[in-house]
């Protein structure tokens, strides 16, 4: 068992990164003392990251492009879904904010996370 404790600076950083490295290629069996190292490991290395380097959450036209792009769906696609090709226009174009109705309808049909689609838009008016 190793003795894992919250990590504190980035030498303790590096020496969890290099710790949890071994598990990944002797994969410790489900249930065992090993397998619980790596699982407290990973949550103090997550924890470490969290607070160091947040990965700030996009803004609703952001999540809007990157799941276009992701899914191959063209600007007809959102305009199909919102009602209108000119309220899909100023959508991406950040001329209008999205309504509840909007960000309900891309979180259920396009899967966007809903704290993305709620958080104000950089230029939304």
């Amino acid at each position: 068992m190793m003795n894992i404790r919250p990590l504190r600076s980035e030498a303790d950083y590096e020496q969890a990164l290099a710790d949890i490295e071994r598990f990944f290629e002797n994969e410790p069996a489900p249930g065992t003392v090993e397998a619980d190292d790596f699982d407290l490991l990973a949550l103090v290395i997550a924890d470490y990251e969290a607070k160091h380097w947040p990965i700030e959450v996009p803004d609703p036209v952001d999540a809007i492009k990157f799941q276009m792009q992701a899914r191959g769906y063209s600007q007809r696609d959102l305009s199909v879904l919102l009602g209108s090709r000119s309220r899909a226009s100023e959508i991406l174009s950040r001329k209008r904010s999205l309504t509840m109705e909007m960000a309900w309808k891309l979180n259920r049909e396009w899967g966007i996370p809903a704290e993305c689609l709620i958080r104000p838009s950089n230029s939304a008016n």
